[in-house]
């Protein structure tokens, strides 16, 4: 996570934050929670047994008006074919196809503009540059007057459905204008830590209700940033300015399935002759997961090293994993080494320590799909 010294935002719950005995830290801009009075560690289990209430707000939520279409010039993601009712995760690229940031992208039922949600310490950037390459065709219209709650766990759709009838219908990935506590909302069914669970974006005026209604049930507990990570880690979800970034691009940080599959026919997209050639003939270096032996974590900067001592790459996100009770680690090798059940070291203050290379996530997600129906011959 980046800590920051400038002048600090404050979300609209700040002062739900300070009430619930919130620890305040500098956050994208903003001043934010990282832990509350339970601490990180019961934070983060109670997330994955009940549900959790997460105060996004500081991220960047806007509508894109106009010819939305003219997305697919900045996102190799498929706009133009989202469904109505319909979320998609996309990267927007620079022009030499790196990951500028990632994004959610929304189609609202009888709605011709498109609902943008874009990270918190790059929203201004990714706004601006929005604005300007799609000039003449289409039309950011930012809101930064939106607050934006996540409500996530196994627990979460239960306790929803208390204050938003009907809402437990929606299925991963699916979007809908609802009520949440007599508000009018926004609502997926999406989150950024594995589990089941809900984003709720609401009217800034509207939230301090909300988030109490919600923390009024028995199954909920505020959630800070500290379990946020540690959740997003281990459901082996990048985190922009860490494991993704300007230098990486969708290939080498495994992200070729955010690639809509019209757009690997017709790349478009900046870059993309160069990207969709790494894609058939590979790439010199690969985001893996790693589970370092023993009890040591791995942290962010950590170099990595084959059995001859070789350097091959670095940790971009490491910790503790609560619901594994051990270390794990993501980060950059060498693509020889990315294969399930490599071994490497870690070079942890100067001693090489045994880690494998395995498959994300650490710990399965818990979304919820469609149910599969089967069709009779």
């Amino acid at each position: 996570m980046t800590y920051s010294t400038e002048t600090l935002q404050r979300t609209p719950l700040h002062a739900l934050h300070l009430e619930l005995g919130g620890k305040m830290v500098p956050f994208a801009g903003y001043e934010m929670p990282v832990q509350y009075r339970a601490g990180i560690l019961k934070e983060h289990l109670h997330t994955r047994q009940k549900a959790g209430l997460f105060d996004v707000s500081h991220m960047g939520q806007a509508f894109l008006a106009g010819d939305t279409a003219a997305l697919e010039t900045l996102t190799p993601a498929d706009v133009a074919g989202l469904k109505e009712g319909m979320q998609r995760y996309g990267l927007l690229l620079t022009g030499a196809g790196t990951i500028k940031d990632d994004f959610m992208f929304s189609r609202l039922a009888g709605e011709k503009d498109l609902y943008l949600v874009v990270n918190a310490g790059t929203k201004d950037g990714d706004f601006a540059y929005i604005a300007e390459k799609l000039a003449g065709a289409a039309t950011l219209i930012k809101r930064p007057d939106r607050a934006l709650l996540a409500l996530q766990g196994p627990m979460a759709a239960e306790v929803l459905e208390r204050h938003s009838p009907g809402i437990s219908d929606l299925t991963f990935m699916k979007v809908v204008r609802a009520t949440v506590a007599g508000a009018p909302a926004i609502i997926s069914r999406t989150g950024y830590t594995g589990e089941d669970g809900f984003e709720i974006s609401i009217e800034g005026a509207d939230a301090e209700r909300v988030a109490r209604a919600l923390l009024g049930e028995e199954e909920v507990l505020p959630i800070g940033l500290g379990a946020r990570d540690s959740l997003r880690l281990e459901a082996g979800l990048c985190l922009y300015g860490h494991d993704i970034d300007e230098s990486t691009d969708p290939v080498e940080a495994d992200l070729v399935w955010s690639i809509g599959k019209r757009r690997k026919l017709e790349p478009t997209f900046p870059n993309g002759a160069r990207i969709m050639d790494k894609v058939v003939n590979g790439t010199a270096r690969k985001r893996v997961g790693i589970r370092p032996d023993g009890r040591a974590p791995a942290r962010e900067g950590t170099e990595i090293a084959d059995k001859s001592g070789r350097i091959i790459g670095r940790v971009t996100s490491g910790g503790f994993g609560p619901s594994l009770n051990a270390p794990v680690a993501m980060g950059y090798v060498e693509s020889g080494f990315a294969a399930d059940g490599t071994a490497i070291d870690l070079i942890v203050r100067g001693t090489a320590m045994p880690a494998t290379v395995v498959p994300m996530p650490f710990v399965p997600h818990n979304y919820r799909r469609p149910k599969q129906v089967s069709k009779e011959l």
